[in-house]
């Protein structure tokens, strides 16, 4: 059984992204994915939480809020973790999947983004991550 964590930006998914996302996600339900845990922001948290409903009913899905309701997406769920800083909720989706699958509005690490903070917790985690780049480019990165 695989759990896996999601974190994306904000402004949403390309079009080339979601064709990606939906192809990884097909294969992440081939490999025994049990729960996808993700922020709920609007934006790709909310494509990636639609895809993983429509695409793997038995998949438990997890949500992991912010304290700020203004960017939520209020996915629905039977499993809502309580509401954290965003910080300690993205470190919370670190700790909890096996594979961090991260769609970036761009293809350059930037400092003041919430998905490339935690694209770096799960480096310090030592988790695999797989980028979904908004050309739709992906790139594993194994963990070190």
């Amino acid at each position: 059984m695989m759990t896996v964590g999601f974190t994306g930006t904000q402004r949403g998914v390309t079009k080339a992204q979601s064709f990606t996302l939906a192809k990884i996600l097909h294969k992440l339900g081939q490999h025994n994915m049990s729960e996808f845990h993700h922020g709920d922001c609007f934006g790709a948290d909310k494509t990636a939480h639609d895809m993983v409903y429509s695409l793997h009913a038995n998949v438990k899905i997890v949500i992991h809020p912010p304290e700020n309701e203004s960017k939520r997406a209020f996915c629905a769920s039977e499993f809502i973790e309580p509401r954290k800083d965003y910080m300690d909720r993205n470190q919370d989706i670190v700790d909890a999947c096996h594979v961090l699958v991260a769609c970036p509005g761009e293809k350059d690490e930037q400092v003041r983004s919430g998905t490339w903070a935690t694209v770096r917790r799960a480096r310090k985690s030592k988790k695999n991550i797989w980028f979904i780049f908004p050309d739709g480019d992906e790139r594993i990165e194994e963990a070190k």
